[in-house]
């Protein structure tokens, strides 16, 4: 991080955002260094076409992907649910959440999938913004090497921070993992929503930056979230 020459790109695999960018970020480690790639912002604050402009200072010019650490929001600490609600729209969860593994096949976190809508649910209008949000898994109870019978590690989610992948959706299956194929097929594919916008702007650059699709957002306000939950996760 201390060196970034000209052409300097940031492609971590899942697998390097979790058990690098996401454990030193919650261990509050290279805090001098970190936010130059992967600044701490609320998401939620403004517009995802918005956010590439206030990414990391070495990240700023890439056109593909933007990173962010998201802090756990005040009525997520009383045991509420986050708000995915912006100015002009709303981020919706697609799929259930994914584990994500390590290259030595131990699971280190989970992965939920999001995509922006312009307008209100259930009747906006999907954009081709999409986020990626991970948390960081942590070992509450070690595997008992003195029992005569296997036993399984116990762990729980890390709330502190989630780290956010912001994009553009791409017609590749696997646009940024750089890693073999074999590797790759141990972590989750990527996917989620996008879509929302300033309110000052106007309904027409409103759809220019979102990317706006022909398909009408359906769903009730339920499944907003997946059928899981975090909490459900612990």
């Amino acid at each position: 991080m201390e060196d970034h020459p000209t052409g300097f790109r940031f492609h971590p695999t899942e697998e390097e955002l979790i058990s690098f960018d996401l454990h030193n970020q919650l261990e509050g480690s290279l805090q001098d260094r970190l936010p130059r790639i992967i600044p701490v912002l609320d998401i939620n604050a403004t517009e995802p076409w918005n956010l590439p402009e206030l990414s990391g200072e070495l990240c700023r010019e890439d056109k593909e992907q933007w990173f962010f650490f998201a802090p756990m929001q005040e009525r997520e600490a009383r045991g509420g649910r986050a708000s995915r609600s912006t100015a002009v729209g709303y981020w919706k969860a697609t799929g259930s959440p994914c584990h994500v593994y390590s290259s030595e096949n131990k699971m280190i976190g989970m992965k939920k999938s999001m995509v922006f809508y312009v307008g209100k649910a259930p009747t906006g209008r999907k954009t081709k913004w999409r986020l990626n949000e991970y948390r960081a898994m942590a070992i509450i109870s070690p595997p008992n090497s003195n029992s005569s019978s296997s036993s399984m590690p116990t762990f729980r989610l890390r709330h502190e921070f989630t780290l956010c992948r912001l994009y553009i959706v791409s017609e590749s299956s696997q646009p940024f993992n750089r890693r073999p194929l074999g590797l790759v097929a141990r972590e989750t594919i990527h996917g989620g929503e996008g879509g929302g916008s300033g309110g000052s702007e106007s309904s027409s650059a409103i759809e220019n930056n979102a990317g706006i699709s022909s398909e009408v957002g359906t769903t009730s306000m339920e499944t907003e979230e997946p059928i899981w939950d975090w909490e459900q996760l612990n």
